[in-house]
């Protein structure tokens, strides 16, 4: 109750409390959390503010395309849609400022536009920026970790930091610089200049993922981490003939086997009793410690 006391007058921000979040993630498992959806940077900074007075557990949900939730979340969820006019950069620039909640596909359309090189690394990511920096998604074409030039965060008490990004700040699949509490709110991208190929790359690949990866079903994109260069965590799972496998409404991809699709009604408990059979086997026949590339927050 006394969430929602503190917090439903702060100007810029919608409170739900005990809201159906099963459509925030794209992988649709079934759960529930008091949510609480953020319009822009001042309205976020309060917000914590109150949140860290009550030292009440919270988590920032994008696109939720690598998030797997349980079927009751004990904490706030936190969701930025802060404005954004994509007609403010209708130019080439040498350099971008972007909020965290702007959706990747936006920046690949301006790739396309203006030619810019690099861009192409992130093409088909179904995330926010601020998601993808966290993480420091990536391609087969490269990682997003590679064009940032600045990250702009709120930490647990709403105070502004600003990190320069440097060779250290990435590695593969995770960040070195988000502290816990912290909340990404925007970065500053650069580019490798103009390309007039950008578009055409950015396509070709688009048409390589859809035939190389569901893209058209209910999933968290990739399972597990590549366990070492070379070694392709998909490839290890199809060697192992669990392609097609198997728990209720999840099944391992006929097309990817790193991807486990959700064909109805699925929920945590299933997610974790397939998952932890992949790494059985995984560790049983082949001696390897499979790893979680997706984020299992609070549970």
């Amino acid at each position: 109750m006394f969430l929602i006391e503190s917090i439903q007058d702060i100007e810029g921000v919608e409170f739900t409390a005990h809201a159906d979040i099963t459509k925030m993630t794209t992988f649709r498992l079934q759960s529930h959390a008091d949510l609480a959806i953020v319009r822009n940077p001042e309205a976020l900074t309060k917000l914590l503010q109150r949140l860290n007075l009550f030292q009440y557990p919270y988590l920032v949900l994008g696109l939720g395309a690598n998030q797997i939730l349980p079927q009751s979340l004990q904490a706030l969820v936190i969701n930025l849609k802060f404005e954004f006019n994509l007609e403010s950069v209708d130019q080439f620039q040498e350099e971008y400022i972007f909020p965290a909640s702007i959706n990747l596909t936006n920046l690949t359309s301006l790739a396309v536009k203006y030619g810019l090189a690099g861009w192409e690394v992130f093409t088909g990511i179904p995330a926010t920026l601020g998601g993808a920096i966290y993480m420091n998604a990536g391609t087969a074409l490269g990682e997003i970790g590679s064009l940032v030039k600045e990250v702009y965060l709120l930490d647990k008490n709403g105070l502004p930091k600003t990190i320069q990004i440097n060779d250290s700040s990435f590695s593969y699949r995770k960040n070195h610089f988000v502290d816990s509490g912290d909340i990404i709110v925007g970065a500053k991208l650069f580019h490798r200049g103009k390309d007039e190929a950008v578009g055409a790359k950015i396509k070709s690949y688009l048409e390589y993922r859809k035939t190389t990866q569901p893209l058209a079903t209910r999933n968290c994109g990739c399972v597990f981490k590549n366990p070492a260069k070379g070694m392709q965590a998909g490839r290890l799972i199809d060697q192992l003939g669990l392609k097609g496998f198997k728990n209720g409404g999840l099944q391992v991809s006929l097309k990817h086997a790193n991807f486990i699709e959700n064909q109805s009604t699925s929920n945590w408990d299933q997610f974790k009793t397939l998952t932890d059979t992949i790494k059985w086997q995984m560790n049983m026949f082949y001696g390897i410690e499979f790893e979680l590339e997706v984020k299992i927050p609070y549970h």
